[in-house]
């Protein structure tokens, strides 16, 4: 598990944040960001998109339903 779960940024054991800086997020990078909330058991995932215009069309907030 340590191998294949790496973090980019854990806040105060809460949110999970994926970074990215590329054109367009495939779909299989949310599902990732998923699995990794439910694997940590968090509740909250963001993943912010560095290769936007303004910041905040970049920033996609997920919720983990468990």
């Amino acid at each position: 598990m340590d191998l294949a779960f790496r973090a980019d940024l854990i806040v105060e054991s809460k949110v999970l944040v994926e970074l990215k800086a590329v054109d367009v997020i495939p779909p299989a990078h949310y599902k990732k960001l998923l699995t990794y909330l439910k694997l940590t058991k968090l509740k909250v995932g963001l993943m912010i998109n560095f290769n936007q215009v303004l910041l905040k069309n970049g920033i996609k907030r997920m919720d983990n339903n468990y």
